[in-house]
């Protein structure tokens, strides 16, 4: 299944800092460890916007969770729905996507993704960037708004439109 058979997405809006945040990451890290503590190699990290103190960003909590490879953490599909996650094939080659507990309606993202790897080290390079540079932060979040506003029904476009921006503090950190 596509998020588009799924039924309509929820819309992009991107708020304010939510002081909450945080707790609702360790919240969901708990439940993650519980449920499916055997599959984890590495860490549960919190990244994206919300995990950037101050950032605005859409109020979905964005999770990255190692694990030793695609076809090994297959198996955590099943017990991740039953924690309420819903599956979906986006990005197949790179990662395992869902969220919970609609795509019409989201309060996390999850991305079950080889500890180590690329995609693993350019998503924490560039949360670790936006943490320690706040006027690069205020610009990613200037950017969000305006995208957010352009976007507001079609994520795929809104998330294609910042790519240039985080490809480029990447490339920047990574040398």
């Amino acid at each position: 299944m596509s998020l588009s058979d799924s039924g309509r997405e929820a819309e992009i809006h991107v708020v304010a800092w939510d002081d909450a945040w945080p707790a609702r990451f360790e919240e969901e890290r708990e439940l993650l460890e519980r449920a499916i503590g055997e599959f984890i190699v590495g860490s549960v990290e919190h990244v994206g916007s919300t995990a950037v103190t101050g950032l605005a960003a859409k109020p979905v909590i964005d999770i990255m969770v190692g694990v030793a490879g695609l076809d090994e953490s297959r198996a955590a599909l099943p017990v991740l729905e039953t924690a309420g996650y819903t599956y979906y094939p986006y990005r197949p080659d790179v990662m395992h996507w869902l969220c919970k507990p609609s795509a019409q309606h989201r309060t996390h993202h999850l991305h079950l993704i080889p500890f180590g790897g690329q995609l693993w080290n350019e998503r924490l390079a560039f949360r670790d960037h936006l943490r320690s540079n706040p006027r690069v932060a205020a610009d990613y979040a200037a950017l969000k708004y305006e995208l957010a506003e352009r976007y507001r029904t079609d994520r795929e476009a809104y998330t294609d439109a910042k790519s240039e921006f985080v490809r480029a503090i990447v490339e920047s950190v990574n040398g």
